[in-house]
């Protein structure tokens, strides 16, 4: 009995003081203090009192740095108005947060953390290689949580620093880039789409939700996350031409043809560069089919089969598409129809097929955009006259801003195809002399046939 009662008595002194060793490695050896202190600097800088925040932040800063995040947020805020009010001391204290941060936190949002440090040495007029060290961090730890400056910024000094002499690093660096920012415009248009479901329907919004509405986040985020791939594209187009990526790929193949990733990212590069007609695409897809029965590999395999006048073999393809796909698959893969149907001329049909593509996802932009740069290019052969042939930008324009409507992260793109197609909206003299007024509605005609109001 004796021998129990022990054990027992022991068995709670390890437990008080395990949970007193825990509650201390987050609150420090004052608990109590600690935590009046985070709500005395926290309250402080939420009024924008930043000097009476100095004193319990720096106690809380000092001795319980694993108590909040607050103490890292609202520490670089106190930090800042330091500067801004002329303290020197101000910018090395915001490198210290940032470093201390990191280490009682190395698993929150490292990729933005990185990131933001480095745009505050850009600021600060710091030395090349202190930010590329921050964006290569950040860039490692999550490309996704980084700004589209900074993405930029890093991108083009990769490709300064290995263009002669390790393009595909370049390339793998662009796909890891690219591959984390689409999973993220995924995730905000499915949220955004949610949101503006949640408006329509008049259903009350949640505090976050509400400011997100007021803050433009997801409009402005999208807007920001649809510029990256472009842009990307356009600091290594020299780079990516098939006389440079068939041989860059024809010489690693073997050793990478049952590695799904370097598989996918290959077979996209040649499609997207036009280099398709090459046989060693289809190496690459076939390849990618042995060991990855996935609907992003069959998308490319029923693309060949239909190349090649295996039509039967595509349709039974699209058909295991579409029984395997997503919502957001059959989209996609609808969507990639319609746009061979461009290519081939057959507006009518691609129109149908981007429709069907927005009927599984309202939110698919690029349908809409597809669609305005058919009726664009229909201009002359729709348009019987002046007034009729510049009425069919008008229905091109329209289609674009739907586009941006459901898909903000097309907002940079739309707006470039606006003023280009806007500068071919009739003049008003045109108008006068049909004794036309703004406002006043105009049949499109030809396979477009759509009512338009007259701008």
């Amino acid at each position: 009995m004796k021998m129990r009662l022990k054990k027992l008595t022991v068995i709670v002194f390890l437990f008080i003081g395990a949970t007193s060793l825990f509650a201390q490695g987050k609150y420090g050896a004052n608990p109590e203090e600690c935590k009046m202190n985070l709500s005395l600097f926290h309250e402080s800088v939420k009024a924008k009192n930043f000097t009476e925040a100095w004193k319990p932040w720096k106690a809380t800063f000092d001795n319980c740095p694993k108590a909040s995040l607050h103490i890292y947020t609202d520490g670089l805020k106190i930090a800042k108005d330091k500067i801004a009010q002329g303290d020197a001391s101000g910018v090395e204290l915001v490198n210290t947060i940032y470093a201390q941060r990191i280490e009682n936190y190395p698993t929150t949002n490292l990729g933005k953390v990185y990131s933001d440090w480095a745009t505050f040495l850009i600021k600060q007029k710091a030395s090349d290689a202190d930010i590329f060290d921050k964006l290569e961090k950040a860039y490692k730890a999550d490309p996704s949580g980084m700004s589209a400056k900074n993405i930029f910024r890093y991108f083009q000094q990769v490709t300064d620093k290995y263009k002669d002499t390790d393009v595909q690093y370049i390339f793998n660096t662009m796909d890891n880039v690219t591959d984390a920012v689409n999973k993220k415009i995924d995730k905000y248009s499915k949220e955004y789409t949610a949101l503006q479901t949640k408006i329509e329907s008049g259903e009350e919004l949640t505090k976050k939700e509400s400011r997100r509405v007021k803050s433009k986040f997801y409009e402005i985020n999208l807007s920001g996350l649809g510029k990256i791939e472009g842009g990307l594209n356009s600091i290594v187009n020299d780079l990516m031409t098939c006389e440079r990526l068939v041989p860059l790929y024809k010489k690693t193949y073997e050793q990478n043809k049952t590695d799904v990733k370097w598989l996918k990212r290959a077979a996209r590069k040649l499609k997207n560069k036009g280099c398709d007609n090459d046989p060693l695409f289809t190496n690459i897809v076939e390849s990618w089919a042995n060991v990855d029965q996935s609907v992003s590999v069959f998308k490319y395999l029923e693309s060949i089969y239909r190349r090649d006048g295996r039509i039967s073999e595509a349709d039974a393809l699209a058909q295991k598409i579409f029984d395997m796909g997503t919502p957001e698959d059959k989209a996609k893969f609808v969507y990639s129809q319609a746009n061979d149907l461009m290519k081939r001329g057959k507006y009518s049909q691609a129109r149908t097929k981007a429709r069907a593509a927005l009927k599984y996802v309202p939110s698919f932009g690029k349908a809409y955009l597809l669609i305005a740069r058919m009726y664009a290019k229909s201009a002359n052969s729709v348009g019987t006259d002046e007034l009729s042939k510049r009425m069919v930008y008008v229905a091109a324009v329209n289609k674009v801003r739907q586009a941006m409507r459901v898909d903000p992260s097309l907002s940079s793109t739309g707006r470039k195809y606006i003023k280009s197609y806007s500068a071919n909206f009739p003049k008003k003299s045109l108008l006068f002399n049909k004794g036309l007024k703004s406002g006043m509605t105009h049949k499109v005609g030809g396979w477009i046939g759509e009512t338009v109001k007259i701008p």
